[in-house]
């Protein structure tokens, strides 16, 4: 049986080449691999271009991935388009119907869950913003303290350098839908996450129904220790039949 095809959706703050590790692992084993961009302007409009890309890249069965706020994005292409068949979460959201990222970082002990959003992030305008919008960049402060603590000094600063921002109206903008509730799932939960705490991963993964396993890493789990996302990915694919 043909193997299916891997698709990597990124999440804020970073690009495809955030799954560089895990993508060189699983083409050595023979898989095709996918990295899209994820445009980063809200959970609609980026699951549409996901869905587009998929419906015209892949062919056959389809693995979908998705890091931090790239489970919005997967939680809501997965069945728009392609033939996806199974949904892993790598230190990801895996949002309900109707809830938000601010939503369900409130209260969570999240870095991010601050009483001035402007300690931990850069806001800046962008040309062509809905009144009200703007983008958000992590100062490198989060990043070296929060968000990839666990990466050398080098590559935590290279992630700041580099960093897409991610809109404000992406983390207010309610999930359309939740693919989970037909697909199976797989969770990867950094436990030593600072951006998405564990415990708020393992509840969304709960409810999902998601296979759980665990790594003792940053939110970038699958840059500083990549083996946990592959096995989580193998073992879909092995479902699905690849």
């Amino acid at each position: 049986m043909a193997k299916p095809t891997i698709v990597l959706v990124h999440g804020a703050w970073a690009d495809a080449s955030s799954w560089n590790p895990v993508a060189s692992e699983l083409q050595s084993q023979g898989f095709t691999v996918l990295a899209p961009p994820n445009l980063l302007r809200g959970p609609e409009t980026d699951a549409a271009y996901i869905a587009s890309f998929l419906a015209q890249r892949t062919s056959g069965p389809v693995v979908l991935v998705g890091h931090s706020y790239g489970g919005f994005v997967i939680t809501n292409a997965a069945t728009g388009g392609g033939d996806v068949k199974a949904l892993v979460y790598v230190d990801a959201f895996i949002p309900d119907e109707g809830e938000f990222v601010f939503q369900i970082l409130g209260g969570s002990g999240s870095a991010l869950a601050v009483a001035d959003p402007t300690t931990v992030l850069d806001i800046v305008g962008y040309p062509g913003a809905p009144e009200g919008d703007a983008e958000a960049f992590l100062k490198p402060d989060t990043v070296h303290k929060f968000f990839a603590q666990d990466l050398s000094e080098t590559d935590r600063s290279l992630i700041a350098t580099g960093q897409r921002p991610i809109t404000l109206a992406a983390n207010t903008t309610p999930s359309p839908g939740a693919a989970w509730k037909v697909l199976p799932s797989w969770a990867v939960v950094g436990t030593e996450d600072l951006i998405i705490p564990p415990a708020t991963q393992r509840s969304m993964a709960e409810r999902a129904g998601a296979t759980i396993s665990e790594v003792s890493a940053s939110h970038v789990s699958m840059v500083s220790q990549p083996q946990p996302a592959v096995d989580a990915i193998l073992a879909a694919a092995a479902h699905v039949g690849g």
